[in-house]
């Protein structure tokens, strides 16, 4: 991988690339929580802009903020509008959004909690802000790590549960959330829970290589997401309304 798009991967992360089965079923339970017909959508951090697309047959007024200006520039065609900028500073007035996505962006922030503000700044009353990010206690670190002052992209197992002096010199680039830091973030804001969950991933590769063996492990994990081992999901799923 080059150095540059190594680089780029430590401080963004990797957008979406090709729509897969993890990504269908996240949708499916986007469509579950969030009312998509006719509402006017932002997705905060739209990377390519795949979810917008898949947005489409539900709604016309769907925009798009993107930091990276590649990325903002190749998903204006599934948007009715992209913005360049960052989440911490949306460029929207209050209370423009029937519904606010944010699908694994907020670890990457400056400022998590000005990001966590202006969501909820810019939803309507009675919207909703649906959140994907990464789970503390997922084994494997995504998002690779800094060893010895170089970055190594990649799955790095049991770095999350080192303690945070540890863990945060490993990785520097990207948070991790227990169920308590992430509601925290909301705490003092006007908003209510309406579900926390933890959710294991697509596993679409090890499916394509091995389908009994991928499809086996799909089962199994999505299953234990209704039992206490879903603490071990691969990221949270929080759903928020406004008052």
């Amino acid at each position: 991988m080059a150095s540059g798009h190594s680089d780029k991967a430590a401080l963004r992360g990797e957008p979406g690339y090709v729509w897969r089965s993890g990504q269908e079923r996240r949708l499916a339970m986007i469509r579950h929580w969030a009312a998509l017909d006719s509402a006017t959508i932002l997705d905060n951090g739209c990377g390519l802009g795949q979810y917008l697309e898949k947005f489409a047959p539900f709604s016309k007024r769907r925009f798009g903020l993107e930091i990276e200006p590649d990325r903002a520039v190749k998903a204006i065609p599934t948007a009715t509008g992209i913005a360049q900028g960052v989440g911490e500073h949306l460029p929207f007035a209050d209370n423009s959004f029937d519904f606010v996505f944010s699908n694994e962006v907020i670890e990457h922030v400056q400022n998590d909690a000005a990001y966590a503000s202006e969501m909820v700044r810019v939803v309507k009353p009675n919207g909703r802000i649906l959140i994907f990010c990464p789970n503390r206690w997922y084994p494997v670190e995504q998002h690779g790590i800094y060893w010895r002052g170089r970055y190594k992209f990649g799955n790095i197992p049991l770095v999350n549960y080192l303690p945070d002096s540890l863990r945060n010199r490993l990785a520097p680039h990207v948070r991790t959330y227990t169920k308590r830091g992430l509601l925290q973030l909301f705490r003092t804001l006007p908003v209510d829970v309406v579900e926390h969950g933890r959710i294991f991933g697509g596993y679409d590769n090890i499916e394509y290589r091995l389908p009994r063996l991928g499809r086996t492990i799909k089962r199994t994990l999505y299953a234990a997401e209704k039992t206490p081992l879903s603490v071990l999901g691969l990221s949270h799923l929080l759903v928020l309304q406004k008052r």
